[in-house]
């Protein structure tokens, strides 16, 4: 199972952390990632991490803004985001793999087995 938590309101420029709990054989996943979705629009990737080699991958709107972190001793994924935008609005899944996706899968939200229940995040401008 997947527990996402740390979403709020904050303004345009602000931060926020976002936390995922992993429990059961989610915390034993290979992939872990962040996607989200804003009101009236398709599911989408944000940030990804394997367990395996440490590598990471950002959507291209969020890169150099959010930086997506492991605790493996504490089964927990973070979502660090800074310099938020009003277009960063949306709910926020964490999602897991047991498998160590390859580059041209990790994009895609069938990819992955479990997902979080999600939290809002609201940037006002």
């Amino acid at each position: 199972q997947l527990q996402a938590y740390g979403g709020g309101l904050v303004q345009t420029g602000g931060s926020l952390r976002l936390s995922c709990a992993a429990s059961g054989r989610t915390g034993s996943s290979n992939y872990l990632a962040w996607f989200r979705q804003a009101p009236g629009k398709e599911r989408e990737f944000v940030a990804g991490t394997s367990k395996r080699i440490g590598r990471t991958a950002y959507a291209d709107s969020v890169k150099g803004r959010f930086t997506i972190s492991r605790d493996s001793a504490k089964n927990t994924l973070f979502l660090q985001m800074n310099s938020l935008k009003p277009e960063d609005t949306a709910v926020y899944y964490c999602a897991a793999s047991e498998y160590n996706l390859i580059t041209s899968t990790i994009r895609i939200a069938e990819s992955y087995g479990s997902w979080g229940q999600g939290t809002q995040v609201t940037v006002s401008s």
